[in-house]
């Protein structure tokens, strides 16, 4: 049986933006998340994180790392009543360096679709969230529908099909809501 899931990015959507911050002590949940994920979950979506994490290839931390990152917000979120059912990264750099074109980062829908293979998801009853465009396309590109948290971090408003939320939040809690309404 195909499950659903709801695709969360991880910094400015679940956690607040430290541009390439991988230390456990300074993550800060975003304000709303801990309620935001018990909804989903509650309502059976499968919270999975999706992130472009290119602070590997770009030689500012290791796997390890990102590996202890990754096993924290497990623990933290476990000892909410919130299990995790995955964490998908890019490790790959930015497009214009020396590593170009992979199919997971971010806009990109590789890391939504390898999730749905893992977890035998229907894509078509996931939600992908995020807090910049290039979330939003590779969830719609991945065929789920999607939310933008319009809370000031994307800075390129390239306006096309692929790039349009079903809906716009202040707060991972006020789009929980939303899907929780909408499915």
């Amino acid at each position: 049986m195909l499950k659903r899931a709801v695709f969360i990015d991880k910094d400015g959507t679940l956690v607040d933006d430290i541009p390439y911050n991988i230390d456990p002590a300074l993550v800060r949940f975003s304000t709303g998340a801990f309620d935001a994920l018990r909804l989903l979950q509650e309502r059976g979506f499968a919270p999975i994180v999706v992130t472009n994490q290119p602070g590997i290839a770009l030689n500012l931390f290791d796997r390890a790392a990102l590996a202890l990152l990754e096993r924290h917000l497990v623990k933290t979120l476990a000892a909410e009543g919130i299990s995790l059912a995955g964490f998908f990264a890019c490790t790959h750099a930015p497009a214009g360096s020396s590593v170009q074109n992979c199919l997971c980062r971010k806009p990109a829908p590789g890391l939504l679709l390898q999730a749905a293979r893992v977890h035998r998801l229907d894509l078509s009853q996931c939600w992908m969230v995020g807090d910049i465009l290039d979330d939003i396309e590779a969830g719609r590109r991945a065929g789920c529908r999607t939310v933008l948290l319009d809370v000031g971090h994307e800075t390129i408003w390239r306006d096309t099909p692929m790039r349009r939320p079903d809906f716009k939040a202040s707060d991972l809690l006020t789009a929980a809501a939303f899907i929780a309404a909408n499915s």
